[in-house]
């Protein structure tokens, strides 16, 4: 991977996401492992798999953390479960995890907003046995309409993403449009334009998708960007994606955003998993 070229890299801000790299520490570890790695900026899926509403000791800790090793959090996702693996958000499931969803929203929203994330990623769900799909999309966009207020409360966006199929083929967002379609529905029903598409290269590539294409239309409504060579969801390099040319596309575009690391180190420490990088 060294040799790569990537001086368009340079210009860019790229964040770690601490809940696929640097998994082989224990996660009061990881900030300040990317913080040695030479990460400003860090980013994580809801790191209490089996509980929305943890004990505020170990909320505290974790911030001390990110505090302690001067890093920035740029994101949060929203509860969602075991990720990655078979759960794929709660939101959309009538009943018990739409309650463990919206028990999660105010505790992830001041959370967050205790450290100033900007961002809070809410997975949309998948699509359950025996229930009606339009009433799973009701909930969900009541439930979407719930986040998208609390992160306005802190100042942030909320982030809608789509994933892809072969991966997660229960989930119903499983390309550009239908995810930034639920943007818009999301924002028409808060009227606070806070709803953003998150563009998982890695995701969309695994569909299929045209990606300059996605990158040309839908740039405008792109709140985060992440990610991963493809195939194997490894670091840039190890795969066959464009992913210096896309990122490049994405600047000339307009997005001055963060990008987020979210691939799989391979059988090496997560440190050596940036040589991609330039230094």
């Amino acid at each position: 991977m060294p040799g790569l070229g990537w001086d368009a890299a340079a210009e860019q801000r790229f964040d770690v996401n601490l809940s696929i790299l640097f998994t082989e520490l224990p996660l009061l570890e990881r900030p300040a492992a990317a913080a040695a790695a030479g990460f400003t900026a860090v980013e994580l899926w809801w790191p209490w798999i089996d509980s929305p509403t943890p004990e505020r000791s170990e909320l505290d800790a974790l911030r001390k953390a990110i505090e302690d090793a001067g890093v920035q959090l740029t994101g949060l996702n929203f509860y969602a479960g075991q990720l990655p693996g078979p759960d794929r958000g709660a939101l959309s499931v009538p009943g018990e995890e739409s309650e463990r969803f919206r028990a999660n929203v105010e505790v992830a929203a001041e959370f967050a907003g205790s450290l100033g994330c900007g961002a809070l990623n809410a997975l949309y769900g998948n699509r359950v046995d025996g229930v009606d799909p339009a009433e799973q999309d009701a909930l969900a966009l009541e439930n979407l309409v719930l986040a998208a207020r609390a992160a306005d409360g802190i100042g942030a966006i909320l982030l809608i993403e789509a994933l892809n199929k072969p991966e997660s083929p229960l989930y119903p967002l499983v390309s550009a449009p239908a995810a930034v379609g639920v943007v818009d529905k999301v924002n028409a029903a808060t009227g606070l334009d806070n709803a953003r598409f998150l563009m998982d290269l890695y995701h969309l590539s695994m569909n299929g998708e045209d990606l300059p294409a996605v990158i040309e239309r839908y740039t405008a409504k792109t709140g985060h960007v992440q990610i991963a060579d493809n195939p194997g969801r490894g670091a840039p390099g190890t795969g066959s994606l464009p992913l210096e040319d896309l990122l490049g596309r994405l600047r000339k575009a307009g997005y001055d955003g963060w990008v987020g690391l979210e691939y799989k180190p391979g059988d090496r420490p997560s440190a050596e998993a940036f040589d991609w990088l330039p230094r």
